[in-house]
Formats: structure tokens, sequence, C-alpha cells
């Protein structure tokens, strides 16, 4: 089995100025709703639809900074694309911490990332509140968009004012308090459906034992399939993968302890800590409900995200971002600082999972520093050729996300486009073309800040010749804070053009 080792961390030269990186981490308190007017290029006349993307839009509460960006409150970015037009909108989430946050001007709430509440360590301990951020995903299904933070239930918003009309229990699927993750996965031909699409999404109560639970929802929203398991041990599950038959989970090698957290010194998040001695455990769920759950064990790694899982030639491949240790901040120090040379890089790689011999062999498919992979809709699940991922500008090292790379499975090629020395990029989202044939016929949308504007522009880029640069470019006039996940609904929530 080839071990996971640590990427080169030293740059040969840097692309990038962390007074220009930072400068993507400001606040955002102000909401908008403009045509955007701005567009160098051609918006593709037959993109038709909304993109919807969430993240944390505040970096501070009434002027006291925040541990932790991923503590941030949840503001939605919609950009609705009509007839080769643009209308943006952005939005917070209403969530009650944020209503109450905002009307005291301090934070009331402790963030699980380490952002405490002024008054120190006696102000903070004993106070175990969760405060339901709603800044991670955004996804429209059912006919409900939903903004997602997976230690909490989903908030329902106005998918055309990006008003927020309150907590949502999917029909009764969840209960007050549930959790639920902030990565669905849309299996393109569900099984249960008769090869209909469905939503399939889990929620994770973990504790000496873990307890995951999955859910399946038709395209109606309706509740189709539901069942909970119990593993041994902590479980750190942020994100999984699917195939037609498994749901699959990696129990990253983390122990946790809650004692930091509970007398107030600490940040739940901050009381993770990796064992670089542990094994990886590959949890294979029966999406069915029936039968035994599978437990492999694979290299130490810890992963937030997957690409994609699929099964061929009985086996089961899965392709995430693997990093030696866990991603975290030192004791006392500012992200504003972060040192990305200190910190572990992602990297793509590819995990095959025997389940006659109950054995597991991993391969990096990728050594470029990357995160947040993206694929065809209709691929999720199956064997796929293409994915799409944020990367670095450099081939080595750690460091800001400047990039779009796009690698070809089958053949091993790659195009990348950078954004570099100005430009940080995030999540790329590819959306097929209508009618396409072709796996990567379609565009890749992603939304950047530019510190040369010091504002923020979403990139349109042809899939299959991103390589070339953006075919449009619509400028927005203010940044919008580095985000996390979005998602694209071909039906179009702008003003009537």
């Amino acid at each position: 089995m080839q071990s996971i080792e640590n990427p080169m961390q030293t740059l040969s030269h840097q692309n990038f100025a962390m007074e220009d990186w930072r400068g993507g981490y400001r606040s955002q308190p102000e909401e908008f709703a403009y045509w955007i007017d701005e567009v160098e290029g051609q918006i593709p006349p037959e993109l038709e639809g909304t993109y919807f993307r969430n993240g944390p839009g505040l970096l501070d509460i009434g002027g006291y900074e925040l541990r932790h960006p991923f503590d941030g409150d949840g503001m939605i970015n919609a950009i609705a694309l009509s007839k080769g037009r643009a209308f943006y909108r952005n939005r917070f989430v209403r969530t009650e911490g944020y209503v109450a946050e905002q009307k005291a001007r301090k934070p009331l709430f402790r963030g699980v990332f380490g952002t405490q509440k002024p008054g120190g360590w006696f102000a903070n301990a004993f106070d175990l509140r969760l405060k339901n951020i709603a800044n991670t995903n955004i996804i429209h299904w059912g006919g409900k968009l939903l903004a997602l933070w997976e230690a909490a239930e989903p908030h329902r918003l106005d998918p055309h004012t990006l008003e927020t009309l309150g907590l949502e229990y999917l029909d009764g699927a969840l209960q007050a308090g549930s959790a639920f993750a902030a990565h669905p996965k849309i299996d393109p031909s569900c099984d249960r459906l008769g090869g209909e699409p469905c939503l399939v999404n889990f929620a994770v109560k973990p504790g000496l034992s873990t307890t995951i639970t999955l859910y399946e929802f038709n395209p109606l929203g309706q509740l189709i399939n539901q069942h909970s398991h119990s593993v041994a041990g902590f479980a750190f599950l942020h994100d999984f993968a699917i195939t037609p038959h498994y749901a699959i989970f990696f129990q990253n090698p983390v122990t946790f302890n809650p004692l930091p957290y509970v007398l107030g010194l600490k940040g739940a998040a901050e009381c993770i800590e990796f064992n670089p001695k542990a094994p990886t455990r590959v949890i294979l769920i029966p999406r069915s409900g029936k039968g035994k759950v599978k437990i492999l064990e694979t290299d130490p790694c810890f992963v937030f995200h997957h690409a994609n899982a699929f099964e061929q030639e009985e086996k089961i491949y899965i392709d995430s971002i693997c990093y030696t240790g866990f991603p975290t901040l030192d004791e006392g120090s500012s992200y504003h600082q972060v040192d990305f040379s200190a910190i572990p890089a992602g990297q793509l790689w590819r995990f095959t999972l025997d389940l006659e011999t109950d054995s597991a062999r991993s391969e990096q498919l990728i050594q470029r520093c990357c995160e947040f992979p993206s694929l065809h809709p209709a691929q999720i699940g199956q064997p796929y050729r293409f994915v799409y991922l944020g990367s670095a500008h450099a081939a080595t090292g750690n460091a800001p996300l400047q990039a779009v790379l796009k690698h070809d499975l089958t053949t091993g090629e790659q195009q990348i486009w950078s954004a570099a020395p100005k430009g940080f990029t995030g999540e790329p989202l590819f959306i097929p073309r209508p009618g396409a044939t072709a796996d990567d016929d379609g565009w890749l949308l992603i939304l950047l800040y530019d510190a040369e504007r010091r504002c923020s522009e979403l990139a349109i880029l042809s899939a299959q010749s991103f390589a070339q640069g953006p075919i449009a470019r619509l400028k927005l006039r203010h940044h919008v804070p580095y985000g996390l996940h979005g998602s694209f609904t071909h039906q179009y929530f702008g003003p009537h053009i």
C-alpha cells in the first residue's frame, strides 16, 4: 500500500502577496441587488439558471474579530443568468443567532472553530450552546432553497428574494435540534425511484460511539428512505460519497478531548487531535438500509471533501482530497497571519476498496495543492473521466487557491487556468451545456476575488478549453468574502427580462 506522504512545503517562488490574499477576508455587511453591467467577454446565451453560493459574510461582530472564518454568519449570493444577462443579489441568512448578535453588536455565542464571547474563559465556561450559522452550502431541491450547516437544521429561503423563511424540517423528516449535513449528493439515477434522481444526505451524532443517519428524498422533496447506524469511536464527518449501493464515509484518525471546550478555553474544533499512527477507517453503509455495514482500514490521512466514488469490477473506488494532518491554526495565532508552509496541503488521492478481501490501497492522483472538487452532475456515483478543482498556482507547496485545474482521470492530462498573482479562487462548479454529449462540454463557474480591484467577479470558463481563460468575467461592484460551497439550478430566479 502506497503511503500518503507530506508534499514539499517550501514554495520555490511565491505567486501572491499576503496583503492581497487577506483582502478577501474582509466582512461584507451590505446587501445588494443589481444587474451586473460590467462584463468582459460574453455570457453564453444558453446558460440559463441561478448560481447560488454560501459562505461566511461577516468576519467580525460589532468590531469583535472572529477567531476563524468558519465561525462567520452565512451570506447567500445569487447570480441569475438568462439571455446573456446576469442579476446579482446577496442576503444574510436571518438565523436566530445572527439577529440577536446584530442587535447586541457583540458575540453572544461561542464559535465551533474557536471564536469566544468577550470576557475570557469565565464568560465562556460551560456555555455549550451552538449557534446555527447556516454558512456552508445551499441547495435547491423539491421546490425549496435550503441554507445548510452540518450541526443543525437547514434554513429555508425564498429563491427570488433570499428572504429567510425559517427553519426547515423537511416535512417531518427532521426534528427540532436535528443535524443535517452540508454536503448532500444528488444521485442522478436512484434505484428506489426507478431511475429518477434523488437527494441523499446524512446526519451525524458523535460521541464515544457515533450514529450516522442516512436520508433519501425524491424530486418533490419527500422522504423515501431513512436508516441509522452506529460505529465505534468519535467520528469527524464533514462530507461523504455515494455509489448506487453504498454511502461511504472516512472516519479520520482523530480524538476529541472536550475538557478545554467545556471549561471555555477552546472551541470544539480546536479540541480535535490527529493521530498519524492510527489508520483511517472507511465506512461503507448500504444505501438500501439492508445488509451489513463494512469497515476497512487505510493509511492515516485527514479528509474534508470527496470528489466521487464508483463501483467497477467488484471493487469500489473513491477519490478524496487528503491531508497528512488536521489543517488547523497554531494556538494563539490568527488566520490573517497563517504560514502556508507550516500546514499540510490537500492533494487528490484514489482509494481502491476490495470488498472480497476487505483490503484497501491508495495512490496519489494530483500532487499540486488542491481542494473543492467538482464534476459532471450526471456522473455522481458513477465512473467518470474529468474532475475540476480549485488549486494553487505553483506545482508544489501549499498556498492559497489561485487557479482552476482540470484533470483527465483516463489520460492523466491536465489543464490549468491561473488568476495569479492578484486573483484568488475557490470552488469551481461544472454546468453541462444543454444537449451536450461530451463529458466535458459545459462551463465552469467560479466566484473569485480580484485583489487589484478589491472586488469579486464571476468567471465563466469553457470546460473544454479553459486554459485559454474566461469567456466572460462578470465584475461585481464590491467584494464577497471567500466562501465555501454552492450549487446551480436551471430555474431562473431573477427579475423579468
